[in-house]
């Protein structure tokens, strides 16, 4: 889904970064990426230092139904049933879920040619929750997700123009 957005709806500080800290499975310190890999915080321009504001943003994401991956991964292995950590590993459900959104960014530039594409705009300080909430798409925040087969998720990017 390609949608012109409004710049002024983009919450942005640099405080935003710090969520990459926040410890999940397997990783106490949070994402092992942060301060190493390139396109990663905390070394990285906030989003208004990248596309020009002056000009429409386009808010591009695709929305993946992991209920539905997830009831496949179940019916392939039932043994998994008490362990929605199996049913629902990102490793799984993600290589799905990028290609479809590489697809959706490719449609970008070939409607807005010259432009630029953000993947990872929380990395540039962009309140992702508060921006999706704006176009009516609640997040859930809640992982794993009982086992649901609404349990949907995004991959999200922002579009534009180069700041001059």
């Amino acid at each position: 889904m390609i949608i012109p957005i409004n710049p002024s709806i983009i919450e942005y500080k640099s405080n935003i970064r710090n969520l990459c800290r926040v410890p999940y499975h397997g990783h106490s310190k949070g994402c092992p990426n942060f301060g190493k890999k390139q396109g990663c915080p905390p070394n990285q321009k906030l989003i208004n230092e990248i596309f020009d504001f002056e000009k429409e943003l386009y808010l591009i994401y695709n929305e993946f139904n992991v209920g539905n991956f997830a009831q496949r991964m179940l019916e392939m292995h039932p043994e998994w049933e008490n362990f929605p950590r199996q049913i629902y590993n990102p490793r799984r459900w993600q290589p799905v879920a990028r290609k479809e959104h590489k697809q959706e960014i490719i449609n970008f530039f070939i409607q807005y040619p010259n432009s630029l594409v953000n993947s990872s705009p929380e990395a540039n300080g962009v309140n992702v929750s508060k921006l999706m909430k704006s176009v009516g798409i609640e997040l859930n925040w809640n992982w794993p997700p009982e086992h649901n087969l609404e349990n949907k998720t995004y991959i999200v990017s922002l579009g534009g123009y180069k700041i001059k």
